[in-house]
């Protein structure tokens, strides 16, 4: 692969494909009132997965921001009570912020088509369909990779600065592992507890995301003896807000920067 296609459709297969056609059970999956994650693959070609991360390596890797929110040492040494305990949101890991046209990085994602996959009208019918709701017309797009080590620490990606989206927003996750990495989880939230995992380390899986919730990627852990390069995974991230927030639960609408 040497361009991303100009429409998000080109890289689904069949069963991607019926989701956009309103065809599939996965359509309106997180309209339901307690769905509020899903994890699916299948829906992206693998070959084509794996083909758009070796581009991602070529072409992008050395212009990535590296984004790393270290645990701070006074949540400890500033603790006042027994079982005080407050941890900020951590993560290690690099970006880019593909809101940012000046930027290098976005120049690059343009010239090699990612920008406009994203912004494809496919790619929003897709995150719409998975939905069951409208979504606005504008959505703000990302570009995340983790190496071995990289996570992202327990966060609920709730905004209620934002007016647009502290009643909810919708994330939809397009992962493209390397077949250097040997496993990455996502662990999340139900009925008040840290009691689900799901494998995230797939190349082509689509993890669609009802928030806001409290959930963490735990550190990606390489196979033995992979190259740096094939033992990470990159995500293509859409951000979508949808068009009546006060529609179902409390629910978005501008680019909401994921970090």
């Amino acid at each position: 692969m040497h361009r991303f296609p100009d429409e998000f459709e080109d890289m689904l297969t069949a069963a991607g494909r019926a989701v956009l056609a309103g065809r599939s059970a996965l359509c309106g999956a997180l309209a339901q009132p307690r769905q509020r994650f899903l994890a699916t693959t299948g829906l992206v070609g693998e070959r084509r997965a794996r083909a758009a991360a070796v581009l991602l390596e070529r072409v992008l890797y050395d212009l990535l921001e590296p984004l790393e929110r270290p645990i701070p040492p006074e949540s400890i040494w500033e603790m006042k009570r027994d079982y005080g305990e407050q941890l900020p949101k951590t993560a290690r890991l690099r970006t880019a912020y593909l809101e940012r046209r000046r930027e290098r990085a976005y120049r690059r994602a343009e010239e090699i088509g990612l920008v406009a996959m994203l912004r494809s009208e496919s790619f929003a019918a897709f995150a719409a369909a998975l939905a069951g709701r409208a979504l606005r017309r504008r959505w703000g797009i990302q570009l995340l990779c983790y190496g071995a080590g990289d996570y992202i620490g327990p966060h609920n990606d709730h905004h209620p600065e934002e007016p647009a989206a502290r009643h909810g927003y919708l994330d939809i996750h397009v992962s493209l592992a390397g077949r250097g990495v040997a496993q990455q989880w996502l662990v999340y939230a139900a009925q008040g507890h840290f009691s689900r995992v799901v494998d995230v380390a797939t190349a082509g899986g689509i993890n669609a995301y009802r928030l806001p919730f409290w959930h963490y990627t735990t550190p990606l852990v390489p196979r033995p003896g992979a190259s740096a390069a094939s033992a990470r995974r990159w995500v293509l991230l859409g951000t979508f807000l949808y068009r009546d927030p006060f529609v179902a639960d409390r629910a978005p609408a501008t680019a909401l920067l994921k970090d």
